[in-house]
């Protein structure tokens, strides 16, 4: 496990499950405002509203204090949540401010590696590591009848908070400075909190630690996993995983939401579940407001709580933390919290020829009170044509590799394929300016790119060299 992750095991911390902004938020507070020395806090989305003002304010009231006050937030998920006067008003009152990964001009596709950490770390002492972002989003507005998003967060006394702290340095230093080394508290120097093992699992795009994590939990797993995943798109490889785990008589089941922020997403997610189903899967959909969280129990021992979704954005793509925990105790609440879930949830179903949900009437009844297709309205048409499009692509590339057999319904998909690409054939030998065109500006771009950063490489290597 250590070296699938890439997160070395660390024993003697104590560690309490944190439920949605309720559970989360007040204890993020106190942290914050009983610091003496530093505050790391990362975050994907920080809104300026009546929560993000509330974290401001504590966070200014330490910076002005003397506390090392360093908040990393992501642009793609903070654009348009707040306005400049708010972050220049941390900066002016002390407050270190890094904006993760803005657009480019000479990095023409870099925007889509994201920060999706949401994280706490203060003095060596205390950290969370948790799915919620700051916004009323989660907290709700009880006199508007709006309820809050489901999250699940972790908060972590004991040695492993020093590896939130590194997980925090290492984003901090691709934006400029390191941390210093006082800000970087070593694991055996913190006291012994309690008896949970746990790793801290800092995902970097391209490492897929997390991913390879979840596989091989996929593969252990001998008789229970349940996942709960906000953003579920399933990718070849861990889509098997899940299948064979429900072979071999494991209880597999995704609890993902019916309510999203992301309907593109949801399209995409939904059309992958005929296979899941097929195999043993048992999926569900939650029936509140928006489940963001991104969990799993594994076995009444295994557990694992954070940032990363269920699909190739987290696994590949994105700078991601989670705590993957070792304890029964947590397992044990972790499952709990799970079936008190599936009691506010609906259970995917197959017929013969469509997708259908059943209500379930508590976590043990099996009893349709009612049904309805699984389908999409005119609104959501061009959601319907990406998920298509993925569907597509994949029936193409089993087929051009012969990695996979093809099942009879892809048939049809690569008829379709055929009809493209034979219509793309027809206009290159016919008009071919239409398809130069776009490949002549393409490459232009590209280009005046790659000169443009090998002209500032180059400078840099020659400031080096000079005495």
């Amino acid at each position: 496990m250590s070296r699938t992750s890439g997160a070395p095991l660390l024993e003697h911390n104590q560690v309490r499950v944190l439920q949605d902004a309720a559970g989360n938020y007040p204890a993020w507070l106190e942290a914050i405002r009983s610091a003496k020395s530093y505050v790391h806090l990362e975050n994907y989305i920080f809104q300026e509203d009546e929560v993000g003002c509330e974290f401001a304010e504590a966070l200014i009231a330490k910076a002005r204090e003397g506390v090392v006050v360093r908040v990393v937030r992501d642009w793609l998920g903070s654009w348009r949540s707040a306005s400049r006067s708010f972050w220049r008003h941390m900066v002016e009152a002390g407050v270190h401010l890094r904006c993760f990964n803005p657009p480019r001009l000479d990095s023409p596709i870099g925007w889509v590696t994201r920060d999706h950490r949401k994280t706490i770390a203060v003095d060596g002492r205390i950290a969370f590591v948790t799915g919620l972002c700051i916004s009323k989003r989660w907290k709700g507005d009880a006199v508007r009848d709006v309820p809050p998003w489901r999250d699940t967060g972790v908060e972590i006394h004991g040695p492993a908070v020093a590896d939130v702290h590194a997980a925090f340095g290492q984003i901090w230093e691709t934006m400029g400075d390191s941390l210093p080394a006082d800000e970087l508290p070593a694991a055996d120097k913190i006291a012994a909190a309690g008896e949970v093992a746990l790793r801290v699992v800092a995902g970097a795009p391209a490492m897929a630690g997390m991913f390879r994590t979840d596989q091989l939990i996929a593969a252990v797993a001998r008789e229970s996993l349940w996942l709960t995943d906000a953003y579920f798109v399933g990718i070849t490889p861990y889509v098997q995983a899940l299948l064979a785990a429900a072979r071999d008589g494991v209880d597999v089941r995704l609890l993902i939401p019916h309510a999203t922020d992301l309907r593109l997403v949801q399209t995409l997610s939904r059309s992958g579940f005929r296979p899941l189903l097929e195999g043993g899967v048992r999926i569900f959909e939650w029936n509140g407001s928006m489940l963001h969280a991104k969990t799993a129990v594994v076995d009444g021992r295994w557990s694992r709580i954070g940032s990363s979704n269920l699909n190739i954005a987290s696994f590949i793509g994105n700078y991601e933390l989670d705590v993957a925990i070792d304890d029964v105790g947590i397992a044990r609440d972790m499952k709990q919290m799970y079936l008190h879930d599936l009691d506010n949830a609906t259970e995917i179903i197959l017929s013969r020829n469509r997708v259908l949900d059943i209500r379930q009437m508590g976590t043990q009844a099996h009893e349709p009170r009612r049904r309805r297709k699984h389908g999409l309205s005119s609104g959501h048409k061009g959601s319907a044509a990406a998920a298509g499009a993925i569907r597509i692509a994949n029936a193409v590339g089993a087929a051009m590799t012969n990695r996979r057999l093809l099942g009879p319904a892809e048939g049809g998909l690569l008829a379709v394929s055929s009809l493209i690409f034979l219509a793309v054939a027809v206009l290159g030998l016919s008009w071919p300016r239409l398809l130069a065109i776009p490949i002549v500006v393409l490459a232009s771009y590209l280009g005046l790119v790659l000169v443009w950063r090998a002209f500032r490489l180059h400078r840099r290597r020659s400031g080096r060299q000079q005495p």
